[in-house]
């Protein structure tokens, strides 16, 4: 499973069990949500798609340098680490997510997508670019 993290919403992809394919999932919204109840979402998709690997986009500025973003991040991945109901037993990888939201909102605009579509499913998409590459060796 791969997340893009970010503060208003956080995308979500998901591979086969052979980790041939991937897929966008989901996009959680963040609105009023607290990280605890973000976490909650994120242990209850883990649990119910059995997932093995966490791959967590890390926003790294473009010169590669980490910018106050990778912090924010961080501290999540933490917070799922320790998340109190249920902690994360499995590996989590962070991973360079650059240029991920442009590419996602490119192939959304290769698929016809509107603009209303792009921003409601850009997220996810962003997490399946990560998760793609993760899968190619890319990543």
């Amino acid at each position: 499973m791969a997340l893009d993290y970010g503060t208003k919403a956080m995308g979500v992809a998901v591979s086969d069990e052979l980790r041939l394919t991937a897929r966008p999932l989901t996009t959680l919204r963040r609105q009023k949500l607290s990280d605890a109840q973000v976490a909650a979402h994120v242990v209850e998709l883990i649990t119910e798609y059995e997932v093995a690997l966490l791959l967590v986009g890390l926003p790294l500025n473009m010169d590669g340098t980490r910018g106050a973003a990778v912090a924010k991040v961080e501290r999540f991945v933490a917070h799922l680490q320790a998340h109190a109901d249920v902690p994360i037993q499995m590996p989590i990888q962070m991973i360079d997510e650059r240029l991920t939201s442009r590419e996602a909102d490119a192939r959304l605009r290769e698929q016809g997508a509107d603009a209303r579509e792009r921003k409601a499913k850009s997220d996810e998409y962003a997490a399946l670019i990560l998760l793609e590459d993760f899968l190619a060796g890319v990543a």
